[in-house]
């Protein structure tokens, strides 16, 4: 295993990571409409209960998926999380937020603390989202920071410095970001919704759902548009054969173009998005399976996203301050051994991933009904 092969392999796995936690943010979608789809307290339990299911799978994923970074581009990890930490710090405030409000909302002594759980989970459902995906955006319109790669090679404890001191919040002043950030909110909205149709067994419910769904599905389609009609038209970070990075007009549409299997696998995860939505919305009979044709499209499309924006000589974290201290695969990744290491680890993960589809199906096994939650004492 040459090291530009493991280099490459550990950007892919991390990618997957990524594009698998997009899709089971579908808790979040689903939380950040608990007042707006639940009409009474049965719809909103329902929708807690639905989504509770499954928390923590989306909570571990981020853990999985920032341990990845760190371990293999170790100084993306350094430079990010210790730079842009006001960021970081309120997606894990929000995430924490989450956990205890699911655990002590059922308990609350009285209705009023127990709509402020609900409003924690509610605020999860949107920030997080929100700024995941500003956060995301940042690999294509760039951050303010520099490297010292004197500093690197003395092992100086300080490597990388934050150009201001708004430390990732400033990204909020590029209009792309709340592109972003406002298409991952509309995304994982209607997955959570097209999760709570398969999940959920309540005829009248689900078809509130599917009037709701008619509203964000389209804003979603909206926003994506926008979000790839400004990243395929834009500059981007382009890196040569010498690790020098310069501006290359219609970068990531150059990427797109010439990674023909990137290419079908984008257009084919767009396809499954948009052939989800249509069942869940127009037909009466696939409705309650779409969120498997949207959730395998949604992965497949921020993977390839993902994929556009460190593969083919890319920097996949770019810096406004000074483009040189921008981030590439070659110039950010641990050293060959650890990585050679990582991959022998990482070859049980298709065992990992066997064991969470078989905990999924046993848990999904019969739809949640309000009988059921009416009897049972196991519940969120």
């Amino acid at each position: 295993m040459s090291y530009i092969f493991l280099q490459q392999y550990w950007w892919f796995l991390v990618s997957l990571l990524g594009a698998l936690l997009v899709f089971l943010m579908f808790v979040q979608g689903g939380n950040a409409q608990i007042f707006m789809l639940g009409r009474n307290e049965g719809e909103r339990s329902l929708i807690i209960n639905s989504t509770g299911r499954k928390w923590e799978l989306a909570f571990t994923t981020l853990v999985t998926f920032g341990g990845a970074f760190f371990a293999s581009f170790p100084l993306f990890y350094s430079t990010s999380f210790g730079g842009a930490y006001w960021v970081w710090i309120l997606i894990l405030l929000t995430f924490v937020l989450q956990a205890v409000s699911y655990e002590f909302q059922h308990r609350a002594a009285s209705e009023r603390v127990r709509k402020v759980f609900r409003c924690c989970l509610v605020a999860n459902g949107w920030l997080a989202p929100f700024l995941i995906g500003a956060a995301v955006a940042t690999f294509f319109t760039g951050s303010d920071f520099t490297v010292d790669k004197g500093s690197m090679a003395q092992m100086a404890p300080v490597i990388s410095q934050w150009g201001n001191g708004w430390h990732g919040i400033e990204a909020l002043a590029d209009y792309r970001c709340w592109l972003w950030g406002l298409m991952l909110v509309s995304l994982t909205m209607s997955l959570g919704m097209l999760y709570m149709l398969n999940n959920i067994d309540d005829s009248d419910f689900a078809a509130h759902i599917r009037r709701r769904l008619r509203i964000v599905a389209p804003v979603f389609v909206v926003l994506f548009l926008g979000v790839m009609a400004s990243l395929l038209l834009s500059a981007g970070f382009a890196v040569d054969a010498e690790g020098t990075v310069s501006m290359e007009d219609y970068k990531y549409l150059h990427n797109l173009l010439a990674m023909p299997l990137v290419l079908v696998m984008f257009v084919v995860g767009v396809l499954l998005v948009l052939c989800g939505l249509c069942l869940a919305i127009f037909s009466d009979r696939a409705y309650r399976k779409a969120v498997w044709p949207a959730g395998i499209g949604t992965v497949l499309t921020v993977l390839a996203l993902f994929l556009l924006a460190g593969y083919n000589g890319t920097a996949y974290y770019p810096s406004t301050a000074d483009l040189q201290s921008s981030l590439t695969l070659s110039n950010s990744c641990s050293s060959q051994f650890t990585l050679q290491t990582m991959t022998y680890v990482s070859f049980i993960i298709p065992l990992v991933l066997a064991y969470i589809i078989y905990a999924w199906r046993a848990i999904d096994r019969k739809p949640i009904t309000h009988d059921e939650l009416q009897s049972s004492t196991e519940k969120y």
